[in-house]
């Protein structure tokens, strides 16, 4: 403080001076001018005129300090999703998400900024975005929008990018990505599946019942036609010679199951019908 004291104030002056203009200088040059980032676009709002109608493009831009700043727009496509629970034609509730690319229309970025300012996107888009869902999907039934998903698509398409357009907004593409039914319209379909399934067995019931019904009767068609030819054979052969060879053939089958089983049986003639054959045979001497 001392030495402070024995330096002139003469000398004290020029260089508090020269400080303050270097400082102005300084803040000049930082404040004279700004840089828009390719992809972006910028509006300069004015502390004396509002904001100009001009909208300025990518590189170095000048502005007056302090009177001017800038403000700058991201111009290039974003994505942003929108959930939407809503009802059915037929009074399903559904559960429909879109994606939308959007941005903004650069030649009304000032009148944008002086409506909605910056986030022009989370002031708008939910809002149209619900409605025109649920305005679109209240014209389909549960079914159709499933059969008819491009239908569906490119009419909220069609909707949104006309009502976006109100406000300044473009719609590069619209796209529904997910698409469900509430718990009941899940459970009708089950039970219907089911139902039909249930109608399938049943018709596949009656159909082998009727299956087993026509093979029933040719066979019994089938034994009545044997029975028919074993009498007139028997009528036709008074010596009783067809009887006795169904004897000889009787006896054969039940000599084969024999052989063929594990038990030892032992039989006489009279037990596997052999003596048949030659009480024909003495008759026939």
């Amino acid at each position: 403080m001392k030495n402070l004291s024995r330096v002139p104030m003469a000398k004290i002056g020029p260089l508090i001076g020269l400080g303050l203009g270097l400082g102005g200088l300084y803040y000049v040059a930082q404040n004279s001018y700004f840089i828009v980032e390719g992809g972006h676009k910028a509006i300069v709002y004015s502390r004396i005129s509002g904001i100009k109608q001009k909208t300025y493009g990518e590189g170095i831009k000048i502005k007056i300090p302090w009177v001017e700043r800038e403000v700058i727009y991201n111009a290039r496509a974003v994505s942003k999703k929108f959930r939407a629970y809503t009802g059915s034609k037929d009074l399903q509730m559904i559960d429909v998400t879109i994606n939308v690319l959007y941005k903004p229309e650069v030649d009304r970025l000032p009148d944008m900024y002086r409506e909605l300012g910056t986030g022009f996107a989370d002031t708008v888009l939910p809002s149209i975005a619900t409605e025109v869902v649920k305005s679109v999907v209240a014209q389909f039934t549960a079914s159709e929008l499933i059969t008819n998903r491009q239908m569906v698509s490119s009419k909220i398409r069609n909707r949104l990018v006309e009502r976006s357009k109100d406000f300044g907004i473009l719609l590069d593409n619209v796209s529904i990505t997910h698409l469900s039914f509430g718990n009941e319209y899940s459970q009708a379909i089950e039970a219907k599946q089911v139902a039909q399934q249930e109608a399938e067995r049943a018709k596949f019931i009656v159909d082998r019942a009727r299956e087993t019904k026509r093979e029933i009767i040719a066979k019994a068609e089938g034994e009545k036609r044997a029975a028919m030819k074993f009498n007139e054979a028997v009528r036709a052969d008074p010596e009783g010679n067809f009887l006795a060879l169904r004897k000889i053939e009787a006896a054969k089958e039940i000599a084969a199951h024999l052989a063929n089983g594990n038990n030892r049986i032992y039989l006489d003639s009279n037990g596997l019908l052999f003596n048949q054959l030659l009480v024909n045979t003495s008759k026939q001497i």
